[in-house]
């Protein structure tokens, strides 16, 4: 009974008790102004250039005409279309290797808004291409919006990560993958005929870049930067109490301080852990495998072939060519529903099941598909379960797979080690995406439509890799998330002292062991 009743004591002491969701508009208008900007530029330009790639390639042979005096032949041309749609990948590799130096110096936010830079810039190299007859303009300016994808990849996901309560963090990590599949629909739309994908008005889909880089450089500036950022790299502790006071839309935050020092393990002489230091961290072995493992699968998963197959698969369903750019809009539709879906879930049913789930349900899809492709000659119904396979294909990536790598990479990872933990990240992520745009039209060749049993595989060793390794990260702090890992790493976590801050302002030493063992007390008597 005595140990009961220290137990209580000590969960009084640290403020660990039920109480209602702490967040304010200003969360919320944060989160969207940050994605909009960001994450929304890149899956605009991921399917940007699909809708007029025709026109841009007479342009590439007028321009060529012009110079040489001939026609461009089809290998030269198949070259240069090829380098205009990778080179965005190439970006994106050096944009990773650019967010930590930038960030340790302007922080996570005036990181973001410094990208924009490079979005304004791309826009208008691509924008003015062809009234310039250049495409190197457009080979460069695909390039630079590469690098902007980059940085915002990893940038906005360390951002919204940080300034999340543990409540809604994955909710409002589910944001970055929700402006994605909106932007990916939305250069489906405004590729369209009737809209900006005609000969005359294809330089404008490019130009539009501009507005979303635009209201990101005046709306992020009045909110603030990442308390946690401020706290422990700045040394800024009433500036980050502000930000904390902003966020969370409340005046005493005295127990997110105190939450914040135990989970970063903060020491007066902390300072950022380089790439090479994480990677031979015995503490962060398993962490960097599952990362890598995970932004391996996003990208190799075969979301790429859907694209491929999308227009063939929807002309034998007898849907007439001219309405196809119409019915693929229902893919990108599906997209953005079912990435809302798993945020408005992922509180709930937590990133294991959705992740390990979403792979699983691909693997199953891709190989109904590859037999209904194989049949679709023997029955009039049989390309229309195809059109369902592709669309369940594309719900199941967007519920999970599509978006939680970004919040477990910032989830797995303490305030030092982020930065370093995310250009890993990033790195796999790039060159996975660059692989499947080098390798992927000679496994369709080879393969045709067995193609998608690789996929399949790949997915199938993602969901079991993460079933037996993946811990459930929901609604834990940083400090019980490294628990986890510290017993598949076979690593105690060292008893360091962390300075505690009370009500008064005075800190409290207390050992960080005995204060996750209050912590599980606390939870073990429902406190929590």
């Amino acid at each position: 009974m005595k140990d009961s009743g220290k137990d209580e004591a000590d969960c009084k002491e640290v403020k660990v008790v039920k109480k209602k969701l702490d967040w304010s508009y200003s969360l919320i208008v944060a989160s969207l102004v940050g994605a909009f900007g960001s994450s929304f530029l890149y899956g605009y330009n991921l399917s940007v250039v699909n809708a007029p790639s025709r026109y841009i390639k007479t342009f590439y042979n007028d321009t060529w005409g012009k110079r040489q005096g001939h026609p461009i032949n089809d290998n030269t041309l198949m070259l240069l279309w090829s380098v205009t749609v990778s080179i965005f990948a190439i970006g994106g590799l050096v944009g990773t290797m650019m967010v930590t130096p930038i960030g340790k110096v302007l922080g996570r936010k005036y990181t973001l808004l410094v990208n924009n830079a490079f979005a304004i810039l791309a826009a208008l190299l691509m924008a003015c291409s062809h009234q310039a007859g250049s495409f190197e303009m457009l080979i460069l300016g695909r390039f630079i919006m590469g690098i902007d994808g980059g940085i915002a990849l990893s940038a906005l996901p360390m951002y919204l990560n940080e300034i999340s309560p543990k409540e809604i963090r994955g909710s409002l990590g589910q944001v970055t993958a929700i402006f994605i599949c909106i932007g990916v629909f939305t250069g489906q739309l405004l590729g369209l005929p009737e809209m900006l994908g005609q000969e005359s008005r294809w330089p404008y889909l490019f130009g539009v870049i501009v507005v979303p880089a635009f209201i990101q450089l005046v709306g992020l500036p009045f909110l603030p930067e990442s308390p946690r950022y401020l706290l422990f790299e700045k040394r800024d502790q009433d500036g980050a109490k502000k930000a904390f006071q902003t966020f969370l839309g409340k005046m005493d935050v005295s127990q997110e301080i105190e939450e914040a020092l135990v989970e970063s393990r903060v020491q007066r002489n902390i300072r950022l852990v380089s790439v090479w230091e994480l990677l031979t961290r015995r503490s962060a072995r398993w962490q960097i495998i599952t990362v890598i493992i995970t932004m391996a699968c996003y990208q190799l998963c075969g979301l790429n072939a859907i694209w491929f197959y999308t227009n063939s698969i929807f002309s034998t369903a007898g849907i007439p060519t001219e309405k196809i750019p119409y019915i693929t809009l229902s893919t990108g539709g599906t997209e953005i529903l079912a990435a809302i879906f798993s945020g408005l879930v992922i509180e709930r049913l937590g990133r294991r099941p959705l992740l390990v789930g979403g792979f699983g349900l691909m693997a199953l899809f891709f190989g109904i598909l590859t037999v209904t492709l194989t049949l679709q000659d023997k029955a009039p119904w049989i390309p229309y379960l195809s059109i369902i396979c592709i669309l369940s294909i594309i719900a199941s990536f967007c519920s999970g797979p599509g978006g939680i790598p970004f919040i477990l990479t910032g989830e797995f990872f303490q305030q030092t080690q982020r930065p370093a933990a995310f250009m890993i990240a990033g790195t796999v992520n790039w060159l996975s995406n660059f692989a499947v745009g080098l390798l992927f039209p000679y496994i369709v060749e080879g393969l045709k439509t067995y193609c998608f049993l690789v996929f399949a595989a790949i997915c199938i060793a993602g969901a079991t890799f993460l079933y037996f390794v993946l811990p459930e990260t929901k609604n834990k702090t940083y400090a019980e998330i490294s628990q986890e890992f510290a017993k598949r790493n076979k690593e105690n976590l060292p008893e360091e002292k962390i300075e505690q801050v009370g009500d008064n302002g005075q800190a409290n030493g207390k050992s960080e062991l005995e204060f996750s063992s209050t912590l599980n007390n606390c939870i073990q008597n429902k406190i929590i």
